[in-house]
């Protein structure tokens, strides 16, 4: 066994699925006739699932993120951190 500790980059693989999610429920309201940022901005400021399709299981992707989580990520990557 080794005696030192690992790091781990949850951060990185939480932020992809974050982007994947988001990428999803960007699609499935565009595709359902949606403006897609409103309805995003609308459900982070609300966190109204109902802003969010159910279509190709959109809602339920949503809300598996943590809002605070998405507008972390949101503001590192806008800030390119």
């Amino acid at each position: 066994m080794d005696d030192f500790t690992r790091k781990f980059k949850i951060t990185m693989d939480k932020d992809a699925e974050i982007r994947h999610i988001l990428t999803t429920v960007y699609q499935a309201l565009e595709e359902k006739g949606y403006n897609p940022i409103n309805q995003i901005v609308g459900y982070i400021l609300s966190e109204d699932p109902t802003y969010i399709t159910n279509h190709l299981g959109a809602r339920t992707l949503i809300r598996k993120i943590d809002r605070d989580e998405l507008l972390q990520v949101l503001v590192r990557k806008y800030l390119g951190q």
